[in-house]
């Protein structure tokens, strides 16, 4: 499980790459991030996704500090750990709270709404932060969510949206890159935040078949095709003419497993194959099946078959 701890994230650094900080600005302008004081207060890791970016921090000193935002992007704050000796968080005009156990809890920040916090912390606060593109381009088009106006809240508890966010910041942890998986997360992201502003009350999402079966034909031939390439959600569903959405859940009605595991058992069973070869590489071998790094492909074969790489090698011979 990711830990995640106080409302507090930390901000990217002055030196981060240009690509990073350039596209961030581009959509939500110069700050969109949470930004501490002291700007030193955390260690924080972060992944990018279309429409989505995500950065988990952990604070690394029992003393006081200030967090604030403010941007033309959703915020989502997801809290495992962090009890406070003093608390004080604000939404600007709309909500106070004075809460210190902050464990487990949601925050959620819309567009356009101030987030002001001071803390004094009695343990190390670990938390994720999920930015959110109004204009996502993952979500469903019949969701219409660049068309919410959504509600702040503080500190709330959403089992669905909490298991959703848990998984993507899992990913920035794990330096995990498959963009399938994290594309499906985001646009589930999406449902679950509508969902939590109806507080359960947006009827479920109309049941919808499979996939065609020339969708299915061209969707399976894309995947194996490119197993060295992390392809994208959308560039699968545009294969096909649906949205990121609907396709993930007709590729799953059709095949019983979504986009991403369908992809993962593919190249497993690929790197088995040129693992009996003892003339390639290990390198050689992620490489092909879509993994830039060795220790990134040990782990998830690793994950997967219960044998880091080498012991399947041995295993054969």
């Amino acid at each position: 499980m990711v830990d995640r701890g106080s409302v507090a994230l930390g901000s990217i650094p002055d030196d981060a790459p240009a690509t990073t900080r350039d596209v961030l600005e581009e959509r939500w302008g110069p700050e969109p991030r949470v930004q501490l004081e002291p700007r030193n207060a955390a260690t924080r890791s972060e992944a990018r996704w279309r429409g989505l970016a995500a950065e988990v921090v952990q604070i690394t000193a029992i003393t006081s500090f200030k967090c604030g935002f403010s941007a033309s992007g959703h915020l989502l704050i997801a809290v495992d750990r962090g009890t406070m000796v003093h608390a004080e968080s604000r939404i600007e005009g709309v909500v106070v709270s004075t809460r210190r156990e902050l464990g487990r809890t949601l925050s959620f920040v819309p567009k356009g709404y101030v987030l002001r916090g001071t803390f004094v912390p009695r343990n190390l606060p670990r938390c994720g932060n999920l930015y959110i593109d109004p204009a996502m381009a993952l979500a469903d088009p019949e969701l219409q969510f660049n068309d919410i106006e959504f509600e702040p809240r503080l500190f709330f508890d959403e089992p669905a949206l909490w298991t959703t966010a848990s998984k993507m910041l899992r990913l920035v942890e794990e330096g995990d890159n498959n963009r399938l998986y994290a594309e499906a997360l985001a646009a589930t992201l999406a449902i679950e935040l509508v969902r939590s502003r109806h507080r359960g009350g947006l009827r479920p999402p109309m049941a919808r078949g499979g996939l065609a079966g020339w969708q299915q034909r061209i969707a399976i031939d894309f995947i194996n095709d490119n197993l060295d390439r992390n392809i994208s959600l959308k560039e699968l569903a545009s294969l096909v003419r649906l949205s990121p959405a609907h396709f993930g859940e007709a590729f799953a009605h059709s095949m019983g497993i979504p986009p991403h595991q369908y992809q993962l058992g593919k190249r497993i069973e690929l790197a088995k194959l040129m693992l009996a070869d003892t003339e390639r590489s290990i390198t050689e071998v992620a490489l092909a099946t879509g993994y830039s790094a060795s220790s990134n492909f040990a782990t998830v074969f690793r994950r997967v078959t219960g044998l880091t790489p080498r012991e399947f090698r041995r295993a054969q011979h």
